[in-house]
């Protein structure tokens, strides 16, 4: 079986939680209006994706891709994925 490697990319994230600081950095990082739901004490929003919406919950970092898209990933995820360059 073939090995691949992950290019090695620099990307731009924020993490989401509903409170006013994030969302006024949310609103200034994405291009669309984010509107907040809760079910069961959770806070979460949609994100539309490539691949169709996408629920974002509070803690996920929310990624802008290669190619402009937005996509949420889980906290455990990400830090097991990407190192912090710089602010």
């Amino acid at each position: 079986m073939a090995k691949y490697r992950k290019k090695p990319i620099v990307i731009e994230a924020v993490v989401f939680y509903a409170e006013t600081s994030c969302m006024m950095k949310l609103s200034k990082f994405l291009p669309f209006k984010v509107e907040v739901f809760e079910e069961d004490g959770k806070k979460y929003f949609i994100i539309p994706t490539l691949e169709g919406p996408m629920r974002a919950t509070e803690g996920d970092y929310i990624i802008k891709g290669v190619d402009r898209e937005f996509y949420a990933c889980k906290p455990d995820i990400f830090e097991k994925t990407y190192d912090f360059v710089e602010k």
